[in-house]
């Protein structure tokens, strides 16, 4: 029996709880499990596999000093707006809280009610009759932990503040969604990207013929607009641009950040 549910598990990509109730529906005939299988839009899922999935949602969940976040992809906005696919991210987060990875691969094998996360998703598409992709996993924890989910469900961020009370943690995840931040500090940031920026930098300059004495001048404050743009707490405020994030938050300290848009 162990088998013949691994086998047909191969080749619909159901779920381990639908493969048993379709054998035993089949009298244990495979073939007509498979038939089951397709029947029920089960196995959908692995002939649509191939389509790409560009849309879908992110969700996430916080639990006290805990929070997880996913994305979860679907081949249209209209399936992204169904209550079954939403239900469906938002079974993903809960259980990515209890996982704890941000893994997704790790994530693809957690149980959920003694089936896999894999097989969950290969379920759900069979019966939404999409290809459905789980994307990005992410999971935080933390001393001042906030997530924010833009109102379309497209863009999702986590954030870690330390030291800083709840609505600065969550104006914080706003910014976030909003600014596009690259980076959490400037040692991030690759030394070979700097100066790449720098050498295109100075030949623009030397280029428009500003003198050879104020180019390094000119380039330096230009890659100072470089960071202030990508590095989180040097960014303009999103609610306040005559602050910097990091002089809004006053001593408190960005410890992490995490921000998922679909389709980027």
């Amino acid at each position: 029996m162990m088998e013949s549910i691994k086998k047909l598990r191969e080749m619909t990509g159901a779920g381990m709880m639908d493969v048993k109730k379709a054998l035993a529906d089949a009298g244990n005939d495979e073939q007509k499990a498979i038939a089951l299988l397709r029947e029920r839009g089960i196995a959908k899922a692995v002939k649509k596999g191939d389509r790409e999935a560009k849309e879908g949602l992110v969700r996430f969940v916080v639990d006290g000093n805990k929070a997880a976040i996913v994305e979860v992809n679907s081949e249209t906005d209209f399936v992204a707006r169904n209550s079954d696919f939403q239900a469906l991210v938002e079974k993903l987060a809960n259980a990515a809280l209890q996982a704890k990875t941000s893994d997704v691969e790790e994530f693809k094998n957690f149980s959920i009610d003694g089936e896999k996360v894999s097989d969950v998703v290969a379920a759900a598409a069979g019966m939404i009759g999409e290809n459905l992709v789980l994307n990005r996993v992410a999971y935080v924890e933390g001393t001042g932990v906030a997530g924010y989910v833009h109102s379309n469900g497209k863009i999702g961020v986590l954030v870690d503040l330390e030291g800083g009370d709840d609505a600065k943690a969550k104006d914080l995840a706003l910014h976030v969604a909003a600014e596009r931040p690259q980076f959490l500090t400037r040692d991030e940031v690759d030394g070979s990207d700097i100066e790449k920026e720098r050498e295109i930098l100075t030949n623009k300059a030397l280029a428009e013929g500003k003198p050879q004495q104020i180019v390094e001048k000119i380039v330096d404050g230009q890659i100072g607009k470089f960071y202030q743009e990508r590095v989180l707490p040097e960014q303009s405020f999103v609610k306040d641009n005559s602050l910097t994030v990091q002089k809004y938050l006053g001593d408190a300290k960005v410890k992490k950040f995490v921000r998922f848009e679909i389709g980027a």
